[in-house]
């Protein structure tokens, strides 16, 4: 650990952990019939198949490693439960969000720096991955393999239809709310019975009008939340005005069929959710464009973050053999397989075919314009999209903001401890 910072971290993730199940699990990597065996334990049971797939191919291909993949439906409970009894996996398979920067501070990931398939990375991803640390680590801990996008799905045949065009600032998304009213048609479908889904919008206004590190100048005593978000909550509340008259009395699946249905020219929600509406209609012509809600077309940015990235535990015994099988997860078909598989957006440089319904967001992909998620950076505890289901209801902007910051510091104060150590010790962490 990395003295006393670590150490309050490192007390945050236990009490975060010691709700898991007290579970058993492979001893790691050990020699078994001549073999190394490398165990991963990755947290998206939605791609267990293709994971099944991955690891009965490397193990037809490889002497010399046996390669175990689980893919548990409560992966991350799993995995915190092992780390308590340091019982760890030679490669975890997680998101990159807060737990993640979690894992980093408690040092419980190793350096990956030096893997050589870091070279390929689009520059991007790595940044995020650096922003997600709690104060400036020397290395890489996790080496990102793919990522989604969130911003606004539409009917591709409706527009066609109507004749409209897909809006490049704040007025003129509003303006198109307006014309799909006058035609009788919904504009968007929201599914907030669901608590998570109210973070979808959220975070695709947020990340054009809040700065992409407010929550970590908040961490520094530099910035709060009532000014920071102040824009993004007016322009949310106006946002839900064009949906269903009480958008609370719907879920993810209501929503999601809605759409597929027709019911509503637009959908504010990630890519994750097309197989979803394409299993309602197979037929479905969707496309996607980033949410605009800057004021000016120059400021949009692609909300996008890591949904998959693999980081190798700093306990695994044969990092050789973890890069190999790192190596072939990062082969280009296999990449291809899973975008394919889930829609995703590779993290890794290349020529690979994405998702039609990306078309839209394709060039914010390939420029690199991208920006995480401000979720990513909110404590669990602080149940931002519950926050956020009461907004909805009450729509008090100032009673929003101001429990927001109120809440920050409370569920954050150890992360906020150690930032003031870290800068204390070594000057600003910008």
């Amino acid at each position: 650990m990395r003295g006393k910072s670590a150490r309050y971290l490192s007390a945050a993730l236990v009490l975060v952990m010691t709700g898991g199940l007290m579970l058993s699990g492979c001893s790691g990597s050990g020699e078994s019939s001549g073999k190394t065996e490398i165990e991963i334990l990755q947290y998206k049971p939605e791609a267990a198949t293709y994971f099944d797939q991955v690891e009965e191919q490397f193990n037809a291909t490889h002497d010399d490693i046996h390669l175990t993949i689980d893919s548990p439906n409560d992966a991350s409970t799993i995995m915190r439960t092992r780390f308590i009894r340091e019982d760890y996996p030679d490669i975890i398979g997680i998101g990159g969000d807060i737990n993640y920067s979690y894992y980093v501070d408690a040092e419980i990931l190793a350096d990956v720096s030096d893997y050589e398939g870091m070279q390929n990375i689009k520059e991007s991803y790595i940044d995020i991955a650096e922003a997600l640390e709690i104060v400036p680590t020397d290395g890489a801990y996790i080496v990102p393999y793919v990522a989604n996008a969130a911003g606004i799905l539409y009917n591709r045949d409706m527009f066609e239809e109507h004749g409209w065009e897909i809006p490049t600032n704040w007025d003129e998304l509003m303006s198109l709310c307006e014309e799909i009213e006058a035609e009788g048609i919904l504009p968007f479908y929201f599914g907030f019975r669901d608590t998570w889904t109210c973070l979808a919008p959220w975070n695709g206004i947020a990340v054009d009008l809040a700065p992409a590190d407010l929550c970590r100048q908040v961490n520094r005593g530099e910035a709060n939340f009532t000014e920071g978000y102040a824009e993004a909550a007016e322009k949310y509340l106006e946002l839900i005005s064009y949906g269903p008259e009480d958008p609370i009395a719907y879920g993810y699946n209501d929503a999601c069929t809605a759409f597929a249905r027709g019911e509503s020219a637009m959908y504010p929600i990630g890519s994750y959710a097309v197989p979803q509406i394409l299993s309602v209609n197979p037929d479905m012509n969707i496309d996607s464009f980033v949410m605009p809600a800057s004021d000016s077309s120059d400021g949009n940015t692609l909300n996008s973050g890591i949904d998959l990235g693999f980081c190798v535990t700093a306990d695994c015994p044969n990092k050789e053999a973890a890069y190999e099988v790192l190596d072939f997860l990062l082969e280009d078909e296999n990449i291809q397989a899973y975008i394919d598989d889930q829609n995703a957006v590779p993290c890794k440089e290349g020529d690979f075919e994405l998702a039609p319904m990306l078309d839209g967001m394709t060039e914010y992909i390939e420029s690199g314009n991208m920006t995480d998620y401000q979720d990513h950076y909110y404590p669990s505890e602080m149940a931002v999209d519950a926050q956020l289901q009461t907004f909805v209801i009450n729509k008090d902007v100032d009673a929003f903001l101001a429990k927001f910051d109120k809440d920050w510091l409370r569920y954050n104060r150890d992360i906020i401890r150690t930032v003031e150590e870290y800068e204390e010790e070594n000057g600003s962490a910008q």
